[in-house]
């Protein structure tokens, strides 16, 4: 198999988990992963927050890791990726705003390639009016973004391990969804593993 090339976008306060995990796990299999931000050039990086679900209500944050931007937004060029994957965490709320990332986004699903999204990024979906006839899951409080865009919701109950997959679409609820999620997405792009 030969490696595919993965834009993934990223924000300060992405969550680190959803972003360091799916990172490793496509390189480790030979894909080339461009991570980038708007506003900031290769060798940067972002500032992480750690989710996490301790008996709240909602999930509780904590500092992560800083995370390292291998290339700069604005050398981004959609067409020479292969796919897309859109962390979770609290950048989505502002990466939704900046017209480059729905241009960018919107381009994976007019040209039907693989998009993997997690948590809260389901409304950088939204925000791009890509969600319209889909089935899709995300964080239970973004819910109400992803059926407003036209999404029909999949439930994951209590399970915050669930990952749902809609022909080139693979979301999935948080962190906890990481092994289902990558699963799915792997197999979207056609990745093989020999032990």
């Amino acid at each position: 198999m030969a490696g595919k090339q993965i834009l993934m976008l990223v924000g300060d306060f992405v969550e680190d988990y959803e972003a360091m995990v799916p990172f490793q796990i496509l390189t480790m299999v030979g894909h080339d992963v461009h991570t980038v931000c708007p506003g900031k050039k290769a060798g940067e990086s972002v500032k992480t927050a750690i989710h996490d679900f301790d008996g709240a209500q909602t999930y509780s944050e904590k500092p992560g890791h800083n995370f390292a931007l291998t290339h700069s937004f604005e050398e981004v060029d959609e067409t020479t990726y292969d796919a897309l994957v859109v962390p979770g965490g609290r950048s989505p709320e502002y990466l939704r705003l900046n017209s480059r990332v729905i241009e960018i986004v919107q381009h994976f699903f007019e040209t039907n390639k693989p998009v993997a999204t997690i948590c809260h990024g389901p409304q950088i979906l939204a925000a791009a009016g890509v969600l319209k006839g889909r089935c899709c899951t995300a964080y239970f409080a973004v819910r109400p973004e992803v059926e407003s865009a036209g999404a029909t919701w999949v439930n994951p109950g209590a399970n915050a391990a669930f990952a749902h997959t809609d022909g080139k679409l693979v979301t999935a609820v948080a962190w906890p969804g990481h092994p289902e999620w990558m699963k799915q997405f792997l197999t979207l792009l056609g990745s093989e593993i020999k032990i």
